[in-house]
């Protein structure tokens, strides 16, 4: 959509926000048609940026929205085939108006129809979102798409993940459960930029913003790049284990194609991991652990530095509730770098340097007040390898049924420009976001 006047789309966006509003049915109305069920949200964001590095395109803020997002479902009585398999058809979309770009934009969040052709099966077709593991913001085996960028300006956490445009089939056969994911259409993390965040350019050496001219090609639309996710779930005692295997792309373009056209790409790979969670003996609380083997298949031997090494990936997690309301969630991260001494022996000068084992260590704390109305949390991301470390610390009021307003920074730490949260050093951030819901 061509760019327009930003108080103009202010205007638009605040007038269909009005006018789609007003027109949803009343309570009552539904009440009386239990087969659709129509709700969602209306909310404005601000997100100033503390520091400016004069990189970015915009330097004083990361964005300013106003979105309406609209869900609905419904469970249609014909035809008989329909009704019989048990269909609900679900559909989410959001109608974003953003300041910052000075565009209005439309985006289908989901779309799907769920059925079920026997007792013991369910089959999901369509855009959806997908999700798996145990990680908490950390993700081995989850390998659907991401949106890292709105995750680091301060986004609701919704925003994190990408959907997908798959189909899903999960199979119930006590004892165990089955989910097939079919993934025909390639869909990337929504990749740092330079135009919101400043980043680690490898080809200029140094951190960049909108100079950087990064290609990333990604791979063609063919019957062989469907990408295929599955995992097995059993239950013992109260203790959820599962197996994971998938086989498709990075989601980052993790291949440099063309060092002269600054070319990356997205090389092929397949995980195989597992995971426990359940209830921790004898302290209480619930503890959790997972385990990943990323196998790059275009770089087995480690030896092309321009591919990313195979891994392997280890989490280890523990969280509690305490009296008065308080949460504590602690993990502990390591990725090994498989075939290290191939990497090092084949870098060249100006390569960004890797440990062998890099780690992670996160602390969520949560504290509700004023009966359970406010709550104030911090989350922290540091690395003892990498030497950085994020903050996110929150603020958020449920004012009454229908409003909240929440208030948040993102603030990074870090010794080395090419770290992940290095590269983030000069990209502070606050947010502030009222959201009416209905």
């Amino acid at each position: 959509m061509d760019s327009v006047k930003k108080n103009s789309w202010s205007r638009i966006g605040l007038f269909l926000a009005a006018a789609l509003f007003l027109a949803l049915p009343g309570k009552d109305a539904l009440a009386d048609d239990p087969t659709k069920n129509i709700h969602g949200f209306a909310e404005a964001v601000y997100g100033p940026k503390l520091d400016q590095d004069g990189l970015t395109r915009k330097n004083d803020f990361n964005f300013m929205e106003q979105r309406l997002q609209l869900k609905t479902s419904c469970r249609p009585d014909q035809p008989e085939t329909l009704a019989r398999w048990n269909t609900e058809f679900f559909y989410k979309g959001d109608l974003l108006v953003d300041e910052r770009e000075k565009t209005a934009r439309y985006n289908i969040r989901e779309a799907n129809g769920v059925f079920s052709p026997f007792s013991w099966i369910d089959v999901k077709l369509g855009r959806q979102i997908l999700t798996w593991g145990t990680g908490d913001l950390l993700f081995i085996n989850d390998v659907f798409p991401k949106d890292f960028e709105s995750f680091f300006v301060g986004r609701d956490d919704e925003y994190l993940k990408v959907p997908s445009d798959a189909s899903k089939f999960s199979l119930y056969h006590p004892p165990v459960s089955v989910d097939l994911v079919l993934i025909p259409f390639f869909t990337p993390d929504t990749p740092l930029d330079g135009d919101r965040l400043s980043f680690y350019d490898v080809f200029l050496g140094r951190l960049a913003g909108k100079e950087s001219g990064r290609l990333l090609t990604e791979p063609p639309l063919q019957p062989d790049s469907t990408e295929v996710a599955a995992r097995v779930t059993r239950n013992f005692s109260g203790t959820e284990a599962a197996l994971y295997g998938f086989k498709g792309t990075f989601n980052q373009a993790r291949g440099i194609k063309n060092e002269d056209n600054k070319e990356f790409f997205y090389p092929r790979l397949a995980v195989y991991g597992s995971s426990l969670r359940g209830p921790a003996p004898f302290v209480g609380g619930i503890v959790s652990g997972e385990i990943g083997y990323l196998d790059s298949l275009e770089d087995r031997g480690g030896t092309d530095r321009l591919v990313e090494n195979s891994a392997i990936k280890y989490l280890a997690g523990y969280e509690r509730d305490f009296p008065e309301d308080l949460r504590v969630g602690i993990q502990y991260f390591i990725e090994q770098i498989m075939d290290f001494d191939a990497l090092t022996v084949n870098a060249r000068g100006g390569d960004v340097p890797r440990d062998r084992f890099r780690q992670l260590m996160t602390l969520r704390i949560t504290k509700l007040f004023w009966l359970q109305t406010l709550e104030a949390s911090l989350f922290t991301f540091y690395s003892p390898t990498d030497d950085d470390a994020h903050l996110r610390p929150r603020l958020g009021w449920k004012i009454n049924d229908q409003w909240t307003a929440t208030v948040g920074a993102n603030w990074f730490l870090g010794k080395h420009d090419w770290t992940e949260f290095g590269q983030l050093e000069n990209n502070d951030n606050v947010y502030a976001r009222v959201r009416y819901h209905f």
